[in-house]
């Protein structure tokens, strides 16, 4: 049993433009399905962004990345995605359970051997997170960068989703939250113009 049950995550607010400043810090928006990952000693469990189970799509190789990391037990946010043979990530793929590419983005540590984290600031808990995340592979550790304009330009030239920017001195907050600002590129949204006939088929990513 997990030390803690599921999580509501924190959910970005939508901006036109990313915030800017010394207290913000910027990671890409890879485009995939928000998973919240539990792990206690040999049992592991993907849960959906409404907690519902995804073990069993998320695959054997991401649940035995999950049983090696170095901790009896922790809970771990991030993001599933499916890797084209382009590198790039492919939304189409991961709803065609083209499982052999799939990989956890892992941007936030909530908890750690039964420890609730979520009252920490960002920061520490990203720190932790980075001591935690030893491998690569099934599980990849989401970089953060402190050029918002820039990722963001290197995003739209990828045709990648867009960012989001944290404030690096907050803790986490489940539900909607301005401490975390989601900025989406024009060239992906003009590319998934028809992304609603996905989610009609499978709403809960």
């Amino acid at each position: 049993m997990s030390p803690l049950k599921f999580i509501e995550p924190c959910r970005p607010m939508l901006q036109a433009e990313p915030p800017l400043g010394p207290l913000w810090s910027h990671e890409v928006k890879f485009d995939g399905y928000r998973v919240q990952v539990h792990k206690d000693r040999d049992s592991v469990t993907v849960f959906s962004r409404r907690g519902a189970d995804f073990t069993r799509r998320a695959g054997r190789a991401i649940v035995e990345a999950v049983r090696r990391l170095d901790c009896e037990s922790c809970i771990l946010d991030g993001e599933l995605v499916a890797f084209g043979d382009n590198g790039l990530p492919s939304f189409e793929a991961l709803h065609g359970r083209t499982s052999k590419s799939l990989a956890i983005v892992v941007f936030d540590v909530l908890a750690i051997e039964g420890v609730d984290l979520r009252a920490k600031p960002l920061s520490e808990r990203r720190e932790m997170l980075r001591g935690l995340m030893t491998e690569q592979g099934a599980l990849v550790l989401s970089e953060a960068f402190d050029d918002p304009h820039a990722l963001l330009a290197a995003c739209a030239e990828r045709g990648l989703e867009g960012i989001v920017s944290k404030r690096s001195d907050k803790p986490y907050r489940s539900g909607s939250s301005h401490d975390w600002v989601k900025v989406k590129t024009a060239v992906w949204k003009a590319a998934n113009r028809e992304r609603g006939k996905l989610f009609a088929a499978d709403n809960d990513g």
